[in-house]
């Protein structure tokens, strides 16, 4: 029997650097049913990671071009693929990863059903072996957990990528939504999403979180510290976004939590450090770590499982004695950061064997996504 549209698309996808892994049950299809049309579904095919005109992917799906622009228009609008507006210019369109991407667009539309299906198919999607050679996310400290004398990176100092940003959008975080539609959020804030540049301005056309100004995306970071969240940019030294994560909430981090050594998985490039003299026992920095890497011993002194320690500084921030200090791990266990955006896909293309076959030509990928992230400056 040949293969139906939606089961197409799932392969088309699982062709993107973000992967979409096939289930024994089948509750990847699931999900495009609930999200595309079989029309949007058959059109999504021709969508490809290089932006596009309306008409080039008309002609590949045997549409007319006003036709295919208008479904086109109707799917960047349901955030199924992602459209670019130069100024001046015809509008562009390119395939959308489902992670992080379609799925984050849906935080507007979330429904307990698409939860559900969205909860039984991590475990799938997400690839631990792939994550650990080209991660999406990468993990900063907090500011307040790094001494002064400390050598940082700029993009590993959240302050310093806020400072950087000239369009900066808040968005709700969709983790900790979708686990308060089903009753098992937290208290911590919901907006908090930092979305930057040209992924700033495909929100808001969408209708999705609010622009904001540099200070007010720093006090947003200082929520983050006094809640216990976890900072994760993009993994790139110019990110398109920061997310403020928590280990309850956040599908990142519960799928790191489960593994036996988050550490090994984590992008970072600090660990904590425990000084058991200096310790008073009060138990605060247990509290504070979303990967459960601290304990008290029989002497109410702290004991960190460093296999468990993401460097995320959170309970460094807060830690009343000075115990516990961030420290830059040996050079040869930091992984190196991609330059942009565009260059962590292609890490991450690399890692699930996309490249080949002529799928993605490297070099068109890295010159078409410039277009991406340089839209509207």
């Amino acid at each position: 029997m040949a293969p139906d549209v939606f089961q197409k698309l799932a392969r088309h996808m699982d062709s993107l650097p973000g992967g979409y892994p096939p289930t024994e049950d089948g509750v990847e299809l699931k999900i495009l049913k609930k999200l595309f049309t079989p029309e949007q579904a058959e059109l999504a095919l021709h969508c490809t990671l290089i932006p596009e005109e309306a008409r080039v992917i008309a002609r590949r799906a045997g549409l007319g071009v006003d036709q295919a622009k208008e479904r086109l228009e109707k799917m960047v609008d349901q955030g199924l693929i992602l459209g670019i507006y130069p100024p001046g210019r015809e509008p562009l369109y390119m395939a959308s990863q489902y992670v992080i991407g379609i799925w984050e667009y849906q935080v507007n539309n979330l429904d307990a059903e698409l939860v559900e299906l969205m909860n039984a198919y991590i475990p799938t999607l997400f690839e631990a072996g792939i994550w650990q050679k080209a991660p999406q996310l990468r993990t900063i400290p907090i500011g307040k957990s790094i001494e002064a004398k400390q050598h940082i990176m700029a993009y590993e100092e959240a302050e310093k990528l806020i400072r950087q940003q000239n369009k900066i959008l808040v968005a709700p975080c969709i983790c900790r939504r979708e686990h308060t539609l089903v009753g098992k959020g937290c208290d911590r804030p919901e907006e908090t999403c930092l979305v930057f540049g040209a992924g700033a301005y495909y929100y808001l056309r969408r209708g999705v979180g609010r622009e904001i100004d540099q200070e007010e995306a720093l006090g947003i970071l200082q929520k983050a510290d006094e809640a216990g969240l976890v900072l994760q940019p993009s993994n790139a030294q110019k990110p398109i976004n920061l997310c403020c994560c928590c280990g309850c909430c956040c599908q990142v981090l519960k799928t790191l939590k489960r593994q036996p050594r988050p550490a090994d998985l984590a992008a970072s490039p600090f660990v904590a450090a425990a000084d058991r003299e200096e310790c008073i026992g009060c138990g605060e920095c247990l509290n504070r770590c979303q990967m459960e890497a601290l304990s008290l011993d029989n002497e109410d002194k702290v004991v960190l499982d460093l296999g468990r320690c993401i460097g995320c500084g959170l309970c460094v921030s807060t830690c009343p004695s000075g115990a516990l200090t961030l420290e830059r791990k040996p050079e040869s266990e930091q992984r190196p950061v991609p330059g942009s955006v565009k260059d962590m896909y292609v890490d991450m293309a690399k890692a699930r064997g996309t490249l080949s076959g002529g799928k993605m030509a490297m070099m068109g990928l890295k010159s078409k996504l410039d277009r991406l992230l340089a839209a509207k400056k």
